[in-house]
């Protein structure tokens, strides 16, 4: 029976989880910060640790007969723990810690797109001075979104014209982020503004071969209507068919073209690209652009995309790890999902920690809903808030439509402080009305 680890205690791990557990022979095991209460019940292990806790995984991964494992986060692909893992004989999915640069280093895929003359680039420039970055910010008349170089858990972009009152905000974010060294590097990257219908196209990778998923749309600001903070996500939806209402298939064909030219270029640099890979594009006015890359599953889309798949995610995962990805069975579902993340109150600026969560599990999947928890702690029987997000929703119906009423009919299963949003998909309804009126 393969034993199999999991690094990450959030709805994008349960989800993982709940993928690989489908597989009847799978034996999972999981390392998480926080005490999940849904991976805990469908592992047979649980190491309640940092995921960057390089060697306390590896020892307890060893003790436990791993025979695989699958990264869920970026924090241990910064560590590097899949380097780490396979150095004691451990296949990891995931890339290993030079190649994982692709989203730990902004700057880093910039430059190796830039190289190799990948289509979808966006203008950039980088700087680790901060006299030349506010001197370059003070000259010009354009907007640019300011990004650090590093890791930031998706909360350190910000948008000159929209976060900023005054170009010298902008210019004293952009000292900040050099001189205190957000993102880990003290390197910004401002880029070329990019105005258009966001998009997300996920893959499986084997090193060469990439094999697509659905995509999916997310949704970053904190309130209905696109309004409030940035956050790390309040929800997702894919419609039926793998497309979204605004990206048909030669702009999808276009993007995994991107996706698969950035892997060549890896391959071409002998710094191979095995695991998931996460493409964020922008459809403009002049043709799709590339916003970033990130190294593993969307959070929430990894929820949408594996309760859409309809072959076995443990095969899969070993094809990637063997590198016969091209001959591995990697089918989906024809149908739409949508999925709502439950917040603490405050999500996004403040959140409220320590707050306690009634979930009626019953009464959420009698309304056709899975219940994927995220980063939440269970102590003593008591599901507890933290600074991130509590639950995710997940219906999967025929329409988006569907799928909404199923998730708001379950939002009433859950009592306690929290927020959640309630127009995600709302766009992929308009767009199907005026299709078939």
């Amino acid at each position: 029976m393969p034993n199999v680890l999991l690094v990450g205690g959030g709805a994008r791990e349960h989800a993982i989880g709940w993928a690989l557990v489908k597989n009847p022979s799978v034996t999972l095991f999981t390392a998480a910060h926080n005490h999940n209460p849904g991976l805990y019940r469908i592992s047979a292990g649980y190491l309640q640790t940092e995921e960057a806790d390089v060697a306390g995984i590896v020892e307890w991964a060893r003790r436990q007969s791993i025979g695989l494992a699958v990264m869920g986060m970026e924090s241990p692909l910064e560590a590097g723990l899949v380097d780490a893992l396979e150095a004691v004989g451990i296949p990891s999915v995931g890339p290993r810690q030079s190649a994982a640069r692709l989203e730990t280093s902004k700057s880093y895929t910039r430059d190796l797109m830039r190289r190799h003359e990948v289509p979808a680039q966006a203008g950039y420039h980088y700087f680790k001075d901060a006299n030349a970055a506010a001197a370059f910010l003070a000259d010009t008349t354009e907007n640019f979104a300011l990004k650090p170089d590093g890791l930031t858990g998706g909360t350190g972009v910000r948008i000159m014209g929209e976060h900023f009152a005054s170009r010298e905000e902008a210019i004293d974010y952009a000292r900040k982020v050099i001189s205190d060294q957000v993102g880990g590097s003290g390197g910004l990257v401002v880029e070329e503004l990019l105005v258009g219908h966001e998009f997300t196209l996920q893959c499986f990778v084997d090193g060469t071969t990439l094999r697509p998923m659905p995509m999916a749309r997310d949704y970053k600001r904190a309130f209905d209507g696109d309004k409030g903070p940035n956050t790390g996500s309040m929800g997702s939806y894919s419609i039926a068919g793998g497309l979204l209402p605004f990206v048909g298939q030669a702009e999808r064909d276009e993007a995994l073209a991107v996706l698969q030219a950035i892997v060549a270029a890896m391959q071409s640099e002998d710094n191979s690209y095995r695991g998931i890979m996460y493409g964020q594009f922008m459809l403009t006015s002049n043709g799709i652009r590339l916003i970033e890359i990130n190294a593993r599953f969307g959070d929430p889309e990894a929820i949408n995309v594996l309760t859409l798949l309809d072959s076995d995610f443990y095969d899969i995962c070993r094809a990637m790890v063997e590198g016969r990805l091209a001959d591995a069975d990697v089918r989906f579902k024809d149908a739409a999902t949508v999925c709502v993340y439950v917040t603490p109150k405050g999500y996004g600026e403040n959140p409220e920690v320590g707050a306690e969560l009634h979930i009626d599990e019953a009464a959420i999947a009698a309304a056709g809903v899975i219940p994927f928890y995220a980063k939440v702690d269970e102590v003593e029987g008591r599901i507890l808030t933290t600074r991130s997000r509590a639950i995710g929703l997940l219906a999967l119906a025929g329409s988006v439509s569907e799928a909404r009423r199923r998730v708001n009919t379950a939002l009433k299963s859950i009592s306690g402080p929290y927020h959640a949003r309630t127009d995600i998909g709302l766009e992929a309804e308009a767009a199907s009305s005026v299709s078939n009126p």
